[in-house]
């Protein structure tokens, strides 16, 4: 409880009070100017569109590999299981590093395509290039998460739906994917709000060449033309009621999804 109170309900008192400081007087104006500017709107439809895209996905990626991974012999699954911790801790700078070696404009990967013919006009720094970073960082969090999940299927189920005439499409659908949905969901909600949080990434590869709420914050609080910290406390505080909606609506889901079974 006081790990909780010092550095989660703490920080989150004070961007909530400070939001609501406009030069020495408590007001919405914060709000209002975020609400009224495209620049902050912007900021907020490119963080949401490349968390969905990415997180949709490494979800997507992630459960075919937590599927597989229970059909594959135990030393290919502890390999795989190793590989995804390690990966899933490759973020900030170093991943935005080794993604500019590998795919950059003169990256290894990019020139062998690019002689191949494959590709003409990819460029890393772009949303696109963006979306692969996120991806990439994504999945080995989502198998983490999801493979033991996957316990919870038996495998006599999908015998039984087989002498049931059920075919594998028809078992996934009505068996495999309800009784996965509440950790499937609640997977992909962390996935969401781990991509809108994202910053080191997004800023080492793109700078302030691309708009996003992370780095518009840290604009705000940081920055060499302007120092606003109770805009950035309302853009933080936007950004939490995003997150807290998203959440909202996994647990509504979830529920929806137990009465269901």
């Amino acid at each position: 409880m006081v790990m909780l109170l010092l550095f989660s309900i703490a920080p989150t008192l004070w961007i909530a009070l400070n939001s609501f400081q406009y030069e020495g007087a408590w007001s919405l104006d914060n709000f209002a100017e975020i609400l009224r500017s495209a620049f902050y709107r912007q900021a907020f439809a490119n963080s949401v569109w490349i968390s969905l895209c990415s997180s949709l996905i490494g979800l997507a990626i992630a459960t075919l590999v937590s599927a597989s991974l229970r059909r594959v012999d135990s030393s290919v699954r502890d390999l795989v299981v190793a590989f995804t911790n390690m990966a899933s801790n490759l973020s900030g700078v170093p991943l935005a590093f080794a993604f500019i070696i590998v795919m950059g404009t003169n990256g290894a990967l990019t020139l062998l395509l690019r002689q191949l013919g494959w590709i003409s006009d990819f460029s890393i720094y772009s949303q696109g290039g963006l979306i692969l970073v996120y991806s990439y960082f994504q999945i080995p969090l989502a198998v983490l998460l999801l493979y033991p999940a996957f316990d919870a299927l038996q495998d006599d189920w999908q015998d039984a739906a087989a002498l049931l005439g059920a075919s594998r499409l028809t078992y996934w659908r009505q068996v495999g994917l309800p009784v996965l949905m509440p950790a499937i969901l609640g997977t992909f909600v962390l996935m969401l709000a781990n991509a809108l949080g994202a910053y080191a990434s997004a800023y080492a590869l793109m700078t302030s060449n691309y708009n996003l709420v992370t780095i518009r914050i840290s604009s705000l609080v940081a920055g060499d033309i302007s120092l606003e910290p109770n805009l950035a406390a309302a853009l933080s505080l936007l950004l939490i009621v995003i997150l807290v909606g998203v959440a909202m609506v996994n647990q509504f889901l979830i529920k929806r999804s137990y009465h269901a079974r």
